[in-house]
């Protein structure tokens, strides 16, 4: 199984939920729910952190499919979001200033001030996902394995999104990105010329990086030079070729793959490193996506 892959995960009853699958190809239009804009509001609110947006997206699309109008029968959590309807009161009168209904500004506004007050807590977006679903915080090890598939799936919709640039835009991912995944042993190095001034690389044989986007285009940066070694690559789970990293000299940064489609779409480009006995090393510097 590539690295990254995912399988939602059985979980108390909620409202129907449309497959993560269809919410994700709704993404390949770059379009999805607008959150309404909070510009006017008078209410003091926390102040918004970073990828608030994208992570309550990507919320939305597992409590609820995105709709704001899905209603669990059994447990009578309500909306966007699925907020209980033993919280909605206090959050609402907390986050809006009077008890309202959950209009969808409303769960917008309520669930923004809930969510950046959780992450400013909890200092992440996963410890925060957990506790939307448990109501409770404490370390990964302790989290069951189902609570552990739901963070898992939010935060791989919520990288996406991040990953995703708009209509004619290109997002650079550093290699010490948390938008980017790494499996097997991989260190760092540095140097003046690097992006951000360092990579990661590894020399063992099966160590695999990827990265999921949205977008028309990707290339992968790194260094190559004499002592670097080959990398095959998988583009959607295809194997499409190798990768010789080898060259007379070193250049620290160059385009070592590249692609594009026609059209916009979702992605999973991985290499994955192929031992190369005198020059095992490979290393990756940045990740370049054109929307």
């Amino acid at each position: 199984m590539p690295i990254g892959s995912r399988s939602r995960p059985p979980r108390r009853p909620r409202a129907t939920l449309r497959p993560l699958v269809v919410a994700l190809a709704l993404l390949t239009a770059m379009g999805g729910v607008a959150a309404p804009s909070l510009a006017a509001d008078p209410i003091a609110r926390p102040v918004p952190p970073p990828g608030l947006g994208e992570f309550m997206d990507a919320l939305a699309v597992i409590e609820s499919g995105g709709r704001y109008d899905a209603r669990n029968p059994s447990s009578g959590a309500y909306g966007r979001y699925q907020i209980m309807p033993f919280n909605w009161p206090s959050w609402s009168r907390k986050y809006l200033g009077a008890r309202g209904p959950q209009t969808p500004v409303n769960q917008e506004r309520v669930a923004s001030g809930r969510l950046s007050d959780l992450f400013h807590r909890f200092g992440a977006w996963d410890r925060t996902a957990y506790w939307w679903l448990t109501g409770k915080r404490g370390p990964r090890a302790s989290w069951s394995r189902p609570a552990t598939r739901y963070v898992d799936n939010v935060m791989a919709g919520f990288r996406l999104r991040l990953n995703t640039p708009q209509r004619g835009e290109v997002r650079r991912l550093d290699d010490a990105g948390d938008t980017v995944r790494y499996a097997g042993t991989w260190k760092t190095a540095t140097h003046r010329r690097y992006a951000g001034g360092g990579v990661h690389y590894a020399t063992t044989g099966g160590a695999a990086f990827g990265v999921r986007f949205g977008g028309r285009g990707v290339r992968i940066e790194g260094p190559v030079g004499p002592t670097r070694g080959r990398a095959a690559v998988y583009v959607d789970g295809r194997r499409m070729g190798v990768i010789d990293f080898r060259a007379r000299q070193f250049r620290p940064r160059a385009i070592v793959f590249s692609m594009t489609w026609p059209h916009r779409g979702v992605h999973w480009v991985e290499l994955r490193v192929i031992a190369t006995p005198g020059r095992p090393v490979v290393a990756v510097d940045r990740v370049v996506i054109r929307g």
